[in-house]
């Protein structure tokens, strides 16, 4: 009997109704916790950049911290980490966005870029794009140029992708879960 290759979504578990009724959520930590499925991640999504010039990865808070530490570190280039409001102990620049009901601030350091570096942008998952939306701000904000924005899992069907797009940015990702 052939066994087919697990791919980066078999590793994914999704917990039905968490945080709330009618929330399917993707949970990555099965991913992360398997040393197998974590390599694999963070080589695929590392692949379309291979030969590119990459002077940071960003990470979005809080997943993309261990997806973007361990591709930073792969790298050998330095990570800054794009936080929510109030996080960040130095002097920050920040970037409201829209979420379902209300809205959020990100901040990034006001020196964590050059003008001119070449920036990975990375996360978990891309839903609406909202958060991914105010990072990329940020960073073009402090004159980083983004080659790419990768993520393990795209929700399609909450538009992400497409903001992103929008807005110029080569998105990658991993794999796709259908519904919210």
């Amino acid at each position: 009997m052939q066994h087919r290759r697990k791919t980066v979504k078999d590793y994914v578990r999704t917990i039905v109704d968490f945080p709330h009724e009618g929330i399917m959520f993707r949970d990555v930590t099965t991913l992360f916790a398997d040393p197998r499925g974590f390599r694999m991640c963070i080589d695929q999504l590392l692949h379309p950049y291979a030969g590119e010039q990459i002077d940071k990865v960003v990470g979005l808070e809080a997943r993309g911290f261990i997806i973007g530490g361990a591709i930073a570190h792969q790298l050998s280039v330095g990570f800054v980490p794009i936080r929510k409001k109030g996080k960040l102990p130095g002097p920050t620049i920040s970037e409201d966005y829209q979420l379902e009901y209300g809205e959020a601030v990100m901040e990034i350091h006001d020196d964590a870029l050059t003008a001119g570096e070449k920036v990975l942008v990375v996360d978990d998952l891309l839903a609406t794009g909202g958060t991914a939306a105010a990072g990329i701000k940020l960073i073009e904000r402090l004159g980083g140029e983004i080659i790419g924005c990768a993520f393990v899992i795209d929700l399609p069907e909450l538009g992400g992708r497409a903001k992103l797009e929008e807005l110029g940015m080569d998105v990658h990702v991993l794999c796709e879960f259908e519904g919210a």
